[in-house]
């Protein structure tokens, strides 16, 4: 079992510009080279701008490379009750970005050739308990009212000609959702955004950023010093550089995925006949699908943890038994990969994008970052552009977490009250 992303293994890794860039001057220097920084480049350098991505690390390494390649449109929260709390208007505005995300994701794999498996097979929500189905039933008939009637209810009766387990209770079809190779996405946006004219950095945090009297940005990385009009933040959770404010207001929560040996067409074709996209309802949350090379993905919560070698391993084994609970037929399957990674969750896990100071960001997308970060990178080149009214998140407030200074202290509390929640609920 190799302790590392299926998607950045299987992917051709990006060859970033020379550090000797990092000592000039640019219009827009982007910190962080995942989904939306690599988006944001692209539009931006497309507009005739000059721009320098500063990655920490290497394009995709981050919760880029390493989440389920999904781009489900929908909540990651009922519809029914977010709408109830925010209202129904807000409710279907933002509904209508989270698809505009899979559009624009779908759009640029087109325009800019980048092979990685773009499929629009849909997504099914779980059912985990009989009194989950019956909130799905509900939201589903305000969706097909309001916002999307491309939704329908699945029976418990009906289910098996979706997946082949017996575990749910029904579930809900959301047929604009996609799947895609998120390692051949990410650094194909990349190097759609170099051959444009951006110069993307790796190995090149930003270590010191300040503002001079004449208004240029100063950032300091490593190789050098880069000065900038306007800078943009698509650093996500990084715990790299002068950025605290983000910090105290994103939580990073370990996700962790396994992925097994390729299976059997006959096999895959009982367990996942359509080849949706899958999740469940349960806080505690497992999704799963079938790679483009007939693999299964199985991931999830597991443990509320951060992500590293032995916390991936140990959340590893708990997945196994998760997926053979769901999938008996896969409980002595080789795993060939197992990986976790950092998800960046806001309190109301709704994205957050504008600007502080005169610094732009767009983060906390919350398990939604595949479409939402390519959507939202897209957009900042306008909004950084004087039409700040793009921004489905413009008039949301973005308080400080209490107790919260960028180390998540509190996550095994916070996983011991939503696995007491599972057990209730």
């Amino acid at each position: 079992m190799h302790l590392g992303s299926y998607w950045l293994d299987t992917s051709e890794p990006f060859a970033g510009s020379t550090p000797e860039i990092a000592g000039g001057e640019c219009d827009v220097v982007v910190v962080g080279g995942g989904i939306t920084g690599s988006a944001a480049a692209l539009a931006l350098a497309k507009k005739g701008a000059r721009v320098i991505v500063c990655e920490a690390g290497t394009v995709g390494q981050a919760a880029s490379g390493r989440n389920g390649g999904m781009c489900n449109n929908g909540f990651a929260q009922d519809y029914a009750s977010l709408s109830q709390r925010i209202g129904t208007e807000l409710a279907n505005r933002l509904y209508r970005a989270f698809d505009a995300g899979v559009d624009t994701v779908e759009r640029l794999v087109r325009e800019e050739s980048i092979d990685c498996d773009f499929v629009r097979r849909g997504k099914l929500k779980l059912a985990a308990k009989p009194e989950h189905y019956d909130k799905l039933v509900r939201s589903q008939a305000l969706l097909a009212a309001g916002v999307d009637p491309d939704t329908r209810v699945v029976t418990k009766a009906e289910l098996r000609s979706e997946i082949g387990s017996n575990r749910y209770h029904g579930g809900l079809i959301l047929e604009k959702s996609a799947g895609m190779h998120v390692g051949r996405y990410v650094r194909g946006l990349a190097k759609a955004a170099q051959a444009r004219g951006a110069h993307i950095l790796e190995h090149a945090p930003v270590l010191g950023l300040q503002r001079e009297a004449r208004g240029a940005y100063v950032a300091r990385t490593p190789h050098g010093t880069i000065r900038a009009s306007q800078v943009l933040l698509a650093s996500g959770i990084s715990q790299v550089g002068p950025f605290g404010w983000i910090r105290r207001r994103i939580v990073p929560v370990g996700a962790f995925i396994i992925v097994t040996e390729p299976l059997s067409q006959e096999l895959l074709d009982r367990l996942l006949p359509t080849r949706r996209m899958a999740t469940d309802t349960k806080n505690f949350v497992n999704f799963f699908r079938v790679t483009p090379d007939n693999r299964m993905l199985f991931g999830g919560r597991a443990r509320f943890a951060t992500s590293n070698p032995a916390s991936d391993e140990k959340s590893g084994l708990i997945l196994c038994a998760q997926m053979a609970t769901v999938f008996p037929e896969l409980a002595n399957v080789r795993i060939d990969y197992c990986w976790g990674g950092m998800v960046d969750m806001t309190a109301d896990r709704l994205p957050r994008a504008g600007q502080k100071d005169g610094i732009y960001y767009s983060m906390g997308y919350s398990g939604h970052g595949t479409h939402m970060a390519t959507l939202m990178g897209t957009l900042m080149a306008e909004i950084m552009d004087g039409r700040a009214d793009l921004n489905p998140w413009n008039d949301f407030a973005w308080p400080a977490i209490p107790g919260h200074f960028g180390k998540p202290w509190f996550l095994p509390l916070v996983g011991a009250w939503y696995r007491l929640k599972d057990t209730l609920q």
